[in-house]
């Protein structure tokens, strides 16, 4: 098991800017993928100006920052007009812990999915969210291990 080590504010922003924007040098990644500089940069340019680059992040080890529970949230509601989405997801989005938020099909309206560091935690984050709007029913599954974890979208040649 891996040590939580302490972070500071000063951490935490620098984490929060690499996250955002990690950036490999131009003429490192021209390297790499056997071109030369410039139109190794003329090629980001214009998938980062398509919009199949969207960002550029450092992925930081969630054990490692003591956010090592992770909660899969799944929430029924009697409401589904627009109002109500828009005020759940303005909502939603203030709670840094929700990493992920799926409006699904099915028997299950929405799918969070929720990063803390123990059960006292979650519990902190279970009451900020259902203070958000009116829930018919919350279910929450702890994950037990992690089996496969990736960024990377599969791109076919």
């Amino acid at each position: 098991m891996t040590r939580a080590v302490s972070v500071d504010a000063v951490d935490r922003r620098i984490l929060t800017a690499l996250q955002r924007d990690a950036t490999l040098s131009i003429n490192a990644l021209s390297e790499v993928v056997g071109l030369s500089a410039t139109p190794c940069w003329k090629r980001v340019k214009r998938l980062e100006e398509a919009g199949v680059i969207t960002g550029r992040v450092t992925l930081v080890d969630r054990e490692t920052v003591g956010l090592g529970v992770t909660v899969f949230v799944s929430i029924r509601t009697a409401a589904h007009d627009e109002g109500w989405l828009e005020n759940f997801a303005a909502g939603v989005r203030r709670i840094p812990e929700i990493v992920e938020f799926y409006r699904m099909a099915g028997e299950v309206d929405y799918l969070l999915k929720v990063v803390c560091a123990d059960i006292a935690d979650y519990d902190r984050i279970y009451k900020q969210l259902i203070k958000v709007a009116p829930l018919h029913d919350v279910s929450s599954s702890f994950a037990m291990e992690q089996i496969k974890y990736t960024t990377e979208v599969p791109l076919r040649p």
